[in-house]
C-alpha cells in the first residue's frame, strides 16, 4: 500500500476526493437541484459518487462505509428507495443514516464514503 496521498478537486477548505492507498474517501456531497424532492436529491447526490469513485478506480460496489444526512427524517424512506434502487444487492456497506441541519435550507441530503480500490 503507497502512503502518497491524492487530492481531487481541492478547494479553499476541502477536497472532493482524497485517495490514500486502496481506499478513496468521498466528502459530503449535496444535490446542486436544491429544489427537487429528497428521493430526486439523493439520485442526484449518488450520480455525482459514481463518477468519483470511477474517477479514482473504484465503483458503487467497492462502498466500505457511508454517511448520510438527512434534513427531515421524516424523508429516510425517500433517501432509501433512491440508496436501493442505486445499490448492488450484493455490496451493503456499513452505513448510518442521522438528522441533521445541512449548510442551506433546501439541501435535503448529504453523503460522504470510503470505499475501496
Amino acid at each position: 500500500m503507497s502512503n502518497a496521498i491524492k487530492r481531487s478537486n481541492p478547494g479553499p477548505s476541502l477536497s472532493r476526493l482524497v485517495e490514500f492507498g486502496n481506499l478513496v474517501f468521498v466528502a459530503g456531497t449535496t444535490a446542486d437541484n436544491k429544489s427537487a424532492n429528497c428521493k430526486a436529491q439523493t439520485e442526484e447526490v449518488l450520480k455525482k459518487i459514481d463518477a468519483f469513485l470511477a474517477a479514482a478506480g473504484s465503483s458503487k460496489s467497492q462502498i466500505l462505509w457511508c454517511n448520510v444526512w438527512v434534513s427531515d427524517m421524516r424523508e429516510k424512506d425517500q433517501m432509501d428507495l433512491a440508496w436501493q434502487a442505486w445499490i448492488p444487492a450484493d455490496a451493503k456497506p456499513a452505513r448510518a443514516t442521522v438528522e441533521a441541519r445541512l449548510a442551506t435550507p433546501d439541501t435535503r441530503v448529504e453523503i460522504m464514503m470510503i470505499a475501496a480500490k
